[in-house]
């Protein structure tokens, strides 16, 4: 009785170490491999895509909405915390 029980826990720890082993491709991983056409296209589109980015001008320096408000002057400061 002692070797069946062993057995049953045995083949009960068994399962979900099997569960966790790299399963095998299936046919849809298989079908996703690219055709050199593919390859190509992608390559352009990303060659395009970085050319568009190069043509974007730099950005201003964001503005400041509360710029004016704050003062920039040390005495002011020492004045009031001081």
């Amino acid at each position: 009785m002692r070797v069946i029980c062993a057995a049953a826990m045995i083949a009960m720890l068994a399962g979900p170490a099997y569960a966790q082993c790299k399963t095998p491709k299936t046919l849809e991983e298989m079908m996703d491999a690219k055709t050199p056409e593919q390859i190509e296209k992608e390559q352009a589109a990303d060659r395009a895509y970085k050319d568009s980015l190069k043509k974007i001008p730099d950005a201003k320096t964001p503005a400041d909405p509360w710029g004016n408000a704050r003062s920039t002057d040390k005495d002011s400061r020492e004045k009031v915390t001081g």
